[in-house]
């Protein structure tokens, strides 16, 4: 009968019930929260489904994030999942899948662009010195900065090269929180800093693209980027590699893998282990306060700066540039340039901005990529 007892008093004690705190209680509802958004309002689903259930398995169940011991037993299975995140492999990944899916020619048709994306990246650097002003040291204020860009694999990345990866967690959830509320965020913003006059502007058409500047788009960005910036390389590599892949139009297969099983493996690995370092000691803190307020505040402000750009072309080029498709210059892509495209055909049923914005959308992702290498650079990481 002894025996008996202790057995059941023993798998009693096994179970999750006996260590759950209260903050592993509010996370684990954070967690149901993240997934209604996901599942039922569609927000970002392919990667906040993956990372709202490794926040929810991380505060049940701690030790799937477990370091393997020095007499070689096993780590949890997270654990190892990130430290591909760690090491650097999973976000450059992502990237090439990105370029594998991505049309570039509205940029090389209007170069202009570049510009756009440009102007948007001053909310990153807007949020460094904000971080910096409020506590967080260079590094950790470099990698929250990043959130700016609304780019999700880059935080990632810079966090883990940067050796921030205890702040890895609030990074990449405000990142992609910010991502799946560029709908709500930007356009308040949009419509504050034009007039309705500038949001009925419309462009003219876009040149065709020859298949010969597709090509040599991604091989020219590649060379004249990694040479003046080295510390680019393994994303701007990544993101030209996989689009000169689908330009070229000699390895369909290759296109077809990186933009699709590859691209969704790795979305799993990433959102799962970024989702586990979610746990309650890591992320109920005041730190992830001011993270998701320092996200908040350089996304606006590389909204506003894409458009007050935007509105600085329209000026000098007598207006023939809409200066709504200034904010499609954050590299959430391609939501911002819909949106671009939604306020524009608000003030102008007829109006089509779709493809102007894509030029500046698509600028803002190498745009982003060269920030992070530029805080690797000046921190002597490579």
């Amino acid at each position: 009968m002894d025996y008996i007892s202790n057995t059941f008093t023993n798998l009693l004690q096994q179970t999750a019930f006996f260590n759950l705190t209260a903050g592993n209680m509010i996370m684990i509802l954070v967690a149901f929260i993240f997934l209604y958004l996901a599942i039922r309002k569609g927000f970002e689903p392919l990667l906040l489904v993956p990372i709202s259930f490794g926040m929810l398995l991380v505060n049940i169940y701690p030790d799937i994030m477990m370091e393997a011991g020095p007499d070689g037993s096993g780590g949890g299975l997270l654990n190892y999942f990130f430290k591909l995140d760690e090491w650097g492999i999973l976000p450059p990944l992502i990237f090439m899948g990105v370029g594998a899916m991505t049309d570039f020619g509205p940029l090389i048709a209007n170069p202009k662009s570049f510009l756009l994306g440009a102007a948007a990246q001053f909310g990153i650097y807007t949020a460094y010195f904000l971080a910096i002003f409020m506590g967080f040291n260079d590094k950790a204020a470099a990698a929250i900065s990043i959130i700016g860009g609304a780019d999700g694999p880059t935080s990632i990345f810079l966090a883990g090269k940067l050796g921030m990866t205890s702040l890895m967690g609030p990074i990449a959830v405000a990142a992609y929180s910010y991502m799946a509320l560029v709908p709500i965020i930007q356009p308040p913003i949009m419509k504050l800093l034009t007039t309705e006059k500038e949001r009925k502007i419309r462009m003219e058409q876009l040149r065709p693209v020859s298949r010969l500047e597709r090509i040599l788009f991604p091989i020219i960005v590649t060379t004249v980027v990694c040479l003046i910036l080295p510390t680019t390389a393994p994303l701007v590599g990544m993101l030209m590699l996989g689009n000169l892949f689908k330009e070229s139009g000699v390895v369909k297969q290759l296109t077809e893998t990186a933009g699709n099983a590859l691209m969704y493996i790795v979305v799993i690995l990433l959102g799962t282990s970024v989702g586990a370092t979610t746990s309650a000691e890591a992320f109920l803190n005041m730190s992830t306060i001011k993270i998701v307020v320092l996200g908040l505040v350089a996304f606006s402000v590389g909204t506003a700066a894409g458009v007050l750009f935007g509105k600085l072309m329209c000026k000098v080029s007598g207006g023939k540039v809409n200066p709504l498709i200034g904010s499609a210059g954050v590299s959430a892509v391609p939501m911002s340039a819909r949106v671009s495209q939604k306020v524009g055909s608000e003030a102008d049923p007829t109006n089509f901005l779709l493809m102007h914005a894509m030029g500046p959308n698509v600028a803002g992702v190498i745009g982003t990529a060269v920030a992070a290498g530029t805080f690797m650079a000046i921190f002597g990481v490579r």
